[in-house]
């Protein structure tokens, strides 16, 4: 969530303030100078490297310009440091050495600020109506503030997601609409898999979805004939999310979205969870649907699921082996974590990628994302 900081800044003599608006945490830049259509982009690069951001007071559509050009010149990146830096010795290296090259870029490319008005309002020439998508992500305008415009243009960007929605095959083509911050279940290999996996029985009165997120997977079970399904999340968007989407689809009185870690009272006799997939620390609140550090949802999933398991049931994990191919987590490491959880597995469900970074070279970890598989695994207690 936003933090409540408070940014500071010297203007026309006057020393000025503004509440801080960042999804990812990130603290008030120290130091902030004044920038508009007249700034070069090479001293908007230079100052940005050098720790000071630069509040927008131009046209709306010339930062957006200026973005493009510091994104350019970030990318490109100094052409000595390249060239003395030996490839990386293994996958796990090449993928921590990725994910500080995106901090970096992340935090420089946020230091491009634009200001927001009282009511959310952009208070710039040329500029868009944000108002609805920034109360989305952020609730309701408690006065002026400052965000990125990095992040705005995030906001905008989910707010036209969660108006259009995501076609989703599995439920016939009918449309999720995820929310600020929800996963989006625009790869749709896991919810393949839900859809077409055999059910322990042909009549189940019940089941579990486990971090529930859009609500999409417990739309499906509950498509697929399941008399009720009990969704849990602990995140509020999510909560929100889910159950607006199992309401526009006429399922809300089948599918019960409650607030959990992890599970709900009671037993079922299919549990279902797609937690995150790879083991890493998250950067921001927005990752942590990818990044599952030291696999905590994994390990809580596996080591409560007998225990919420009737007899006969079966629990379904969702996973991609990508953290395999980038040697954050040995096949060996998952087949031991099911053995001491008491667990056996049933059935191992494979899918392919679909999605265009697994069959586009120049991407980053292309090696990795080629070899990835999602699978179910069925697992039933010991």
């Amino acid at each position: 969530m936003s933090t409540q900081q408070v940014i500071e800044w010297t203007e026309d003599g006057r020393t000025r303030t503004a509440q801080w608006r960042s999804e990812s945490g990130a603290p008030p830049p120290r130091r902030v100078g004044i920038a508009d259509d007249r700034t070069p982009a090479d001293t908007a690069h230079r100052l940005v490297c050098e720790g000071t951001a630069l509040l927008w007071r131009g046209d709306y559509q010339g930062a957006r310009q200026l973005l493009t050009a510091l994104t350019r010149r970030i990318d490109r990146g100094p052409r000595r440091a390249k060239e003395r830096r030996p490839p990386a010795a293994s996958p796990a290296e090449a993928f921590h050495r990725h994910r500080q090259v995106q901090s970096r870029r992340a935090r420089l490319l946020g230091m491009l600020l634009v200001p927001l008005d009282a009511d959310f309002g952009v208070p710039l020439h040329r500029a868009p109506d944000v108002r609805q998508a920034c109360a989305e992500a952020y609730g309701p305008a408690r006065g002026p503030s400052v965000v990125s415009l990095r992040e705005l243009l995030g906001l905008i960007g989910a707010h036209e997601w969660r108006e259009k929605g995501v076609k989703v095959r599995a439920l016939g083509g009918d449309r999720v609409h995820p929310h600020y911050g929800v996963f989006s279940p625009v790869r749709g290999e896991y919810v393949d898999l839900v859809a077409g996996a055999a059910l322990p029985s042909h009549e189940i009165e019940l089941a579990f979805d486990i971090g529930t997120g859009s609500g999409v997977l417990a739309a499906v079970l509950a498509r697929r004939g399941i008399e009720r399904v009990v969704a849990t999340d602990q995140d509020a968007r999510a909560l929100v999310c889910a159950r607006e989407n199992v309401a526009r689809l006429g399922l809300a009185g089948r599918v019960e979205v409650v607030q959990a870690d992890l599970f709900p009272p009671g037993r079922a006799p299919l549990v279902v969870c797609n937690p995150p997939w790879v083991p890493a620390r998250p950067s921001s609140p927005l990752e942590y649907a990818v990044y599952d550090p030291s696999s905590r949802m994994l390990h809580g999933f596996l080591n409560g699921l007998a225990g919420h398991l009737t007899p006969g049931g079966e629990g379904w994990l969702i996973l991609s082996d990508l953290a395999e191919h980038l040697g954050l987590r040995p096949r060996a490491e998952l087949l031991a974590a099911f053995a001491t959880a008491g667990l056996t597995v049933l059935d191992r469900l494979d899918i392919r990628p679909a999605h265009p970074r697994a069959f586009d070279p120049t991407t980053p970890l292309h090696s990795a994302r080629a070899a990835e598989v999602t699978s179910l695994w069925r697992l039933a207690a010991a």
